[in-house]
């Protein structure tokens, strides 16, 4: 944003050679620097079911009292404290609600991933359309979006125990969660990888190895963010201090998957703003970066226990150029040597471009062998026959919820036999 400067020497100079006339009154203050327009994804906030999910969870305040705020900060410094405050604030209100602390304000389900989601975009509307009263450049402004989707996704909530704690035996586990996606197609849904982060969120575990505290976060359905690294800066600080590690999506009809291999590779769906992208999955380093990493999960035990009703999956397919091929060729037991990545085990979207920089992350920081990670595609939450038409349906209904806790409460034991099936043997 341009703002104009004029320097007293050279406009004294113009005077004196007769180039300007003398000023007969106060120039004009500059123009008010105009706010950018809500996104894609903000826009959606205007229909009807997202104002719905909105009042129904106790969550409609969020976003005008978060610009009643925004309408006192009197400076860039006090906008982002007030961004960091109400994110995170919304972020423990999400959790407490999950697991059941608090009035539950509202007849949706605890556990219900979307009141987050809808009130979070409510208040980066607000921030990202806000004209304060004194200047803010865009770099600021991006800076303060920036601060108020880290804190509202738990990714600045990470509270690891110290190291006295797994001395006693205390594991520690980190857990990713993604927002909905394809609302355009279904406005209605919910993420329950969403659900899963915030009902996990701080809980301990018990597993047959000893007691795990799980700690999580969400992450946007959004190419841009992760171009932005925002996936790294996330999870660097923790992933050398944790004992396992997970991401988890949305992903097949009715199974469970544990993805064997995951892809550099975009496959250009579009995301939450309707932005495609089509190419290699941009990392720092490209001349190191490997077109296939692979999970450190225990996915033998996982696929072998009795987690749940749903069916899990060690999924070994993917989809190569072969070296020195053009066409790509869908491999069920996973790359060949020199291959071109065209898509993971979990596809050629987010969350296998969430795996794949998750694992890359592990690699490079000398982890490999030493730490279990990867990635769990969790089934599609449906809901209930008579109620599947966007158009007519309702926004939640009692298949939905036990759906979503019946993967939810799976996705807790795939954790724990996770854990346990981690553990050296000391025998």
């Amino acid at each position: 944003m341009t703002h104009i400067r004029v320097r007293t020497g050279v406009l004294g100079l113009a005077l004196v050679a007769g180039l300007v006339a003398p000023a007969t009154a106060t120039a004009a203050p500059p123009a008010p620097v105009t706010a950018p327009a809500p996104t894609v994804e903000e826009r959606r906030l205007d229909g009807e079911v997202p104002r719905e999910i909105l009042r129904r969870s106790g969550f409609a305040g969020v976003a005008p009292a978060f610009a009643r705020g925004l309408g006192r900060a009197d400076s860039y410094r006090e906008a982002r404290r007030l961004a960091a405050r109400e994110g995170s604030a919304l972020w423990r209100r999400a959790v407490d609600r999950a697991q059941g602390r608090g009035p539950a304000r509202g007849d949706l389900a605890r556990d219900d991933d979307r009141p987050l989601y809808w009130a979070r975009l409510g208040m980066t509307r607000e921030l990202r359309t806000w004209n304060p009263g004194f200047r803010l450049t865009e770099r600021q402004r991006d800076a303060l979006l920036g601060v108020l989707e880290r804190t509202s996704r738990g990714q600045s909530d990470i509270d690891l125990p110290g190291g006295e704690a797994r001395g006693k035996g205390l594991k520690r586990v980190l857990l990713t969660g993604f927002d909905p996606f394809t609302l355009d197609r279904d406005i209605r849904i919910s993420n329950p990888s969403g659900a899963a982060a915030l009902v996990l969120d701080g809980t301990v575990i018990q597993t047959a190895a000893g007691p795990a505290r799980v700690e999580t976060a969400v992450f946007p359905v959004r190419w841009r963010d992760f171009t932005q690294g925002a996936v790294e800066e996330a999870l660097r600080p923790y992933l050398p201090r944790v004992d396992l590690f997970t991401t988890v999506s949305q992903g097949r009809v009715g199974r469970f998957d544990v993805e064997r291999t995951n892809g550099a590779w975009r496959g250009g769906f579009p995301d939450n703003d309707n932005v495609s992208r089509t190419e290699t999955v941009p990392v720092a380093d490209p001349a190191s970066q490997p077109q296939w990493t692979t999970t450190t999960l225990p996915y033998e035990a996982i696929t072998a226990a009795d987690t749940g009703r749903f069916p899990v999956y060690d999924n070994t397919s993917v989809t190569e150029i072969p070296a020195g091929g053009t066409d790509a060729v869908v491999r069920p037991d996973g790359p060949t040597p020199g291959s071109t990545a065209r898509a993971g085990g979990g596809g050629d979207y987010l969350s296998n471009e969430i795996a794949y920089r998750a694992t890359l992350l592990r690699d490079r920081l000398g982890l490999r062998g030493t730490l279990p990670g990867g990635h769990v595609h969790t089934p599609v939450l449906r809901f209930g026959d008579g109620n599947t038409d966007p158009a007519t349906g309702t926004v939640t209904d009692p298949a939905f919820v036990r759906n979503r806790l019946d993967i939810v409460a799976q996705v807790r034991s795939i954790v724990a036999v996770a854990v346990s099936a981690s553990e050296p043997d000391r025998s």
